[in-house]
């Protein structure tokens, strides 16, 4: 039987986790292994789970972030535990995702990588594997990363650190270790992120860019349940797992001065001190896990804006659209490749007024009926987790025959 490692900060949680667990079971319908080793937070899995270091683990790591800009640089007897275990499982093919966020220490698991000879897919997520240390620079409207991260100006944001700034070190570190594989695949999940990959220190390392996709029989147009919305109101809807200042949450208190109460803003993932800060008139969801609420959510919103300031291919956007929502983006990433003319507008990032304008088009449109069946049948056509899923067991396969 083939076996599958996968290797993410979580299992089955969160977006990155849900692809992770979905591209676990369609190697499992075709005959397949699956295991999945994480840092935190799972959910129940069909795949065979294996925990990272614990939670301790993880805090004196995010100490070691904070303090000393070693993002990815502790963790080691964790990942010495990993090692053993996947040499105990000697998968035929590893497939890493987000291996940062304070579990794992990137040289171990490279140094091994590249003596075992293994297969190695790695889907980007984000942008850290090519920076010295941020996840994203399009806010920060850095080019550093191109020719070699030094002074970074941004080391405030994730991965934050307080005293030093190793930004220089931490690019040659990842320059060696990411290099050093010689039998990789770099899988970034929008056009946008693979036309920057061929800029950074990944260039020589063979790129296959694959959109995400989602389970069309959850996220799917569903009668409406009593979510406590205004029935006769138009309803705004923003949905993230983290909101934060780049994802645009200060967006949406602009956009509630700029419409009249015929609109009614709802954001579904805030925490419980975001909802108490919240304006009035906007109504406030805490973040959940179920993806069947977040349906019906989509379902009911006349509208959903994502007005990220930086991302790469946001999974909200295809849940939406295959909700039969149409979706207002910023032009920011990959984030407006999920959509064309029929099924959404894109607008110039921070540009609130044409947001507004947007959402008043998008609302009153006479033919919204019809745009609503065409998000569906976009989403349908080229977001159904099932195609895009056999493409990395399509890649997997031709991998194992070389």
């Amino acid at each position: 039987m083939i076996r599958l490692l996968q290797i993410n900060i979580t299992a089955n949680w969160g977006s990155h986790g849900r692809i992770a667990e979905e591209i676990g079971q369609v190697a499992m319908s075709q005959g397949w292994d699956s295991y999945i080793a994480y840092g935190r937070y799972a959910n129940p899995s069909a795949s065979k789970l294996i925990r990272i270091g614990s939670m301790w683990d993880e805090r004196f790591h995010g100490l070691q972030s904070r303090l000393f800009d070693n993002h990815g640089l502790a963790s080691k007897r964790a990942t010495k535990d990993l090692l053993q275990q996947i040499e105990r499982i000697n998968p035929d093919m590893i497939h890493l995702h987000n291996i940062h966020g304070y579990y794992l220490n990137y040289p171990l698991l490279f140094e091994y990588l590249s003596q075992k000879g293994t297969p190695v897919v790695w889907t980007l997520h984000d942008c850290w594997t090519m920076t010295g240390h941020c996840a994203y620079f399009t806010y920060a409207q850095c080019e550093k990363w191109k020719e070699g991260c030094r002074d970074c100006n941004f080391k405030s944001a994730y991965p934050k650190s307080v005293l030093f700034n190793r930004s220089e070190r931490n690019f040659k570190l990842k320059q060696a270790a990411f290099c050093s594989v010689r039998n990789m695949t770099l899988v970034p999940v929008s056009a946008w992120l693979a036309s920057i990959v061929p800029q950074s220190i990944l260039k020589s390392i063979p790129v296959k860019m694959i959109h995400n996709g989602i389970d069309l029989d959850v996220f799917k147009p569903v009668l409406p349940k009593d979510l406590g919305l205004p029935q006769e109101k138009k309803i705004v809807l923003g949905v993230s797992s983290v909101w934060e200042k780049r994802k645009g949450l200060e967006d949406f208190y602009k956009l509630r001065t700029v419409l009249d109460n015929n609109y009614q803003i709802v954001i579904v993932g805030l925490t419980e001190k975001q909802t108490g800060q919240l304006p009035e008139n906007i109504i406030g969801v805490s973040r959940t896990n179920s993806a069947e609420e977040l349906a019906a959510y989509y379902s009911a919103a006349d509208v959903f804006v994502n007005p990220t300031y930086e991302d790469n291919f946001p999974t909200t956007n295809l849940e939406a659209l295959a909700c039969g929502t149409p979706v207002l983006t910023y032009r920011t990433g990959g984030s407006p490749e999920a959509i064309d003319e029929q099924t959404g507008l894109v607008v110039d990032t921070g540009e609130v007024n044409s947001l507004a304008e947007g959402i008043r088009k998008l609302c009153n449109d006479p033919n919204l009926e019809e745009r609503r069946r065409l998000c569906r049948q976009r989403a349908v056509a080229l977001f159904n987790k099932n195609d895009r899923y056999q493409e990395y067991l399509d890649l997997y396969n031709s991998l194992l025959k070389q």
